[in-house]
């Protein structure tokens, strides 16, 4: 079927005004899949979205594809979904790309890498500047399929049991963080810990680890992370887009029909905006209750220790850039797109928002 015949039958169903793709008009038999996350189930924020998108895509279907959804550790761990997924023991999975940097760390700039793009920046680049071409060759390697499916957005810096008015005030300190943001942190001297989302908490209690970053305020209140550590710093330079990903069983993926591919992909678009969009919405109400309510002292790193993340930065980008010929053609086009969206945006969004702010007094 092309596009022109696609868009030529789809349709609206439904009162509540839901836009559904119109099913071929030859009935096929429903294709039941399964879907492990690796987020917590009815976890606000980034579980709901994964559930959300898996209810979505069978809705759209008009039940054809039958999606099964597995919170994490309800089918395997949290850092498992990836081997379920490539293995064909499940078919698709809904996580953070960068948790598989040691299996290529190319895979790092597919969510989110220090001091690299915003959402929207990531977004134009997927979509529209050769992103999603780039993404294929790093996931057909594992014969995974990947799609966008959704984003939090600017993150922030971490929770922290001490203040940190140096870098020094960093060596030494125990902290969950993923990613390239984790090899930064190390080189200024932090004992990494890699730990799921779910575990974070109690390891922040028992003082196993002396800080963590998790997402943002709307995530990272109903994680009760103001009960383990009073100083919340915000932002983070690790993910300044934190992009998510659905990803596929490649010999799956093929396997459908391009009608079956068009649901998935319309499902993922739609959910790549509405994440983004609902953490927008919420931070600023999460953020004033932990402050307000629970007594979360707000802190920002000063230049000094902005300066040190970034020397940090350049050098950890440029190690993994080494580590193969794909890693260092994607980081190549990444910088390139970056340096066009991000001096746009500096002359037109930036400047906007910052003279909005201080005629605002925002």
């Amino acid at each position: 079927m092309d596009r022109r015949s696609f868009l030529k039958n789809a349709g609206l169903a439904g009162t509540g005004g839901a836009t559904l793709l119109a099913a071929p008009a030859v009935a096929q038999e429903r294709k039941e899949f399964t879907i492990v996350s690796s987020f917590p189930r009815d976890f606000p924020g980034l579980g709901m979205s994964a559930q959300r998108l898996s209810k979505r895509i069978t809705e759209l279907s008009n039940g054809r594809l039958q999606a099964t959804y597995y919170a994490a550790g309800e089918r395997v761990g949290a850092f498992d979904v990836f081997d379920e997924v490539a293995s064909g023991n499940a078919q698709a999975y809904i996580s953070a790309d960068y948790y598989w940097v040691g299996k290529d760390p190319a895979f790092a700039y597919f969510t989110s890498v220090p001091f690299g793009m915003t959402m929207p920046e990531w977004n134009a680049w997927i979509k529209f500047k050769g992103g999603q071409e780039l993404w294929d060759k790093v996931s057909g390697n594992f014969d995974l399929k990947a799609l966008p499916c959704g984003g939090t957005g600017t993150q922030m810096g971490g929770w922290f049991n001490v203040e940190i008015e140096s870098v020094d005030d960093l060596k030494g300190l125990k902290m969950r963080i993923p990613g390239l943001g984790s090899f930064v942190m190390s080189k200024l001297g932090v004992s990494v810990v890699s730990l799921p989302g779910g575990q974070i908490y109690e390891n922040l209690v028992s003082g196993a680890i002396d800080a963590a970053e998790w997402v943002g305020p709307y995530n990272d209140y109903f994680m009760k992370f103001y009960e383990a550590a009073k100083y919340y710093y915000m932002a983070g330079m690790h993910e300044p887009g934190g992009g998510n990903s659905f990803g596929m069983n490649k010999v799956w993926w093929t396997s459908l029909t391009e009608w079956e591919r068009t649901v998935i992909e319309a499902a993922c678009m739609e959910e790549n905006a509405a994440m983004n969009e609902e953490f927008l919405a919420n931070n600023g109400i999460y953020l004033k209750k932990l402050v307000e309510d629970h007594g979360t002292q707000l802190r920002q790193f000063n230049e000094e220790t902005w300066d040190a993340f970034g020397e940090a930065a350049i050098e950890v980008i440029e190690e993994n850039r080494g580590q193969s010929a794909l890693t260092a053609e994607i980081h190549d086009h990444y910088r390139a797109a970056l340096t066009e969206l991000g001096q746009f945006r500096k002359g037109a969004e930036i400047t906007y928002s910052n003279q909005r702010n201080r005629v605002l007094g925002l």
